[in-house]
């Protein structure tokens, strides 16, 4: 048996309805669900209590908890005129109010164990509810009860995008936290084992083999360390912090050659272009500045040709810093290009079988962002890749004495 037929069986228990009587058509729907609110409602409990396995062991209040605001919202609703574009905007759930009745219920649905498709069920069955108690208060519908049906289904669906947009955010809410959870947790083992590790190489009790074992540890827990870190810094940046910056004086320049040198070693067979123009002193976050270029490099080396070579430029002019990093390789497909720097993007491609999850241009974008500066990809057989971030100059911090003297 359908949902929408399990909620009509409940009807046949009703006796009386108000709207029924001698009328000529239907009630109209608004006045009809004003009237007769606690006995849809009591018809919805009904059917919510078949959802398994968590609605039995609720009461009767957690179970109708906003139904009858949602039902509130909706009556006045359908007897309010609306522009075609209101229209358009409610079949997205889109509404100026914050904690609706629509969002209330999806985090209490969510705290309570109820699944996407649980609570989905819910506002089809409150629908069915209504329409069908509604279809025994009159022998014929006219042209303003499909208007009323049209409006009440508007609504319904504004109600149900508003529950589903707010449970998908408490999902990734939650997801992102046991992320974040778990990387906090697993820093410590992680240091413990790079600490170990270091420790025995420094004994000078080891074999060679003994040596090149606990240095392959030892390069492994710091690749661990790395990815942890990057799923904090996501972790930061999805809970709508950002990335935190510690600004100081530096040398973008300095930070740029160390980065190329550390990526040729790694990889002394791709060659690495490197030019530097302008003023490159700034008040930036080294380390993350630093993650900047080490991700950009590493991306252009893993989607570049081999033997290709990278070209990293870096200009600077009047405080701010241009940087780009180009290579020769397959350009990125149109219908990418818009989510090359969203998160779990590129790292599952055929090339990618460093088992990276495609996080680096995610916190690039997010170190550039915090900086205050912004980044963009172009990408073409005639030209490459080409990642192009700019960091524009820090706006100075007033010091005791200047904010003395703007007081004054």
């Amino acid at each position: 048996m359908s949902e929408d037929d399990a909620a009509a069986d409940q009807t046949s228990n009703i006796v009386t309805l108000k709207g029924d009587g001698p009328e000529p058509g239907p009630k109209r729907l608004s006045r009809f669900i004003s009237e007769n609110t606690e006995l849809i409602v009591g018809e919805w409990e009904s059917f919510a209590r078949t959802l398994e396995p968590f609605s039995h062991d609720m009461t009767p209040h957690a179970l109708r908890d906003h139904i009858q605001q949602i039902l509130a919202f909706i009556v006045p609703d359908m007897e309010t005129s609306q522009t075609p574009e209101e229209q358009r905007l409610k079949s997205h759930g889109s509404r100026d109010e914050t904690d609706t009745a629509a969002q209330t219920h999806a985090a209490l649905r969510f705290a309570g164990g109820f699944d996407i498709g649980q609570m989905a069920s819910e506002y089809r069955a409150l629908r069915a509810s209504v329409l069908k108690l509604w279809s025994r208060t009159g022998p014929a519908f006219d042209e303003q009860d499909i208007a009323d049906m049209t409006r009440f289904n508007e609504a319904i669906d504004q109600e149900l995008a508003e529950s589903v947009g707010f449970y998908m955010k408490k999902v990734a809410l939650s997801k992102d936290l046991v992320v974040g959870v778990l990387g906090h947790d697993l820093r410590g083992p992680i240091q413990a084992i790079m600490l170990s590790a270091e420790l025995a190489v420094h004994m000078g009790t080891l074999s060679e083999r003994q040596t090149m074992l606990i240095n392959k540890v030892l390069e492994s827990a710091r690749r661990m360390s790395d990815l942890i870190n990057n799923l904090l810094d996501v972790t930061r940046a999805r809970f709508g912090s950002g990335l935190p910056v510690v600004r100081a004086m530096m040398n973008m320049g300095f930070v740029a050659q160390q980065v190329v040198d550390e990526v040729q070693m790694v990889h002394p067979h791709r060659p690495i272009e490197l030019t530097m123009s302008g003023g490159l002193m700034g008040d930036w976050d080294k380390a993350r500045i630093g993650q900047v270029f080490s991700n950009l490099l590493g991306n252009a080396i893993q989607y570049g040709f081999q033997g290709s070579p990278i070209r990293v430029d870096l200009a600077g002019m009047s405080g701010a810093v241009t940087l780009t990093v180009g290579n020769e390789g397959v350009p990125i497909p149109p219908e990418k290009m818009g989510m090359i720097f969203n998160p779990l993007t590129r790292g599952l491609s055929d090339k990618g079988s460093s088992g990276s999850l495609g996080l680096g241009l995610y916190i690039t974008k997010e170190v550039v962002l915090a900086h205050g500066g912004a980044i963009g990809v172009t990408s073409s057989e005639a030209n490459g890749t080409i990642f192009t971030a700019y960091f524009p100059p820090a706006k100075p911090v007033p010091t005791l004495r200047n904010a003395q003297r703007l007081a004054s």
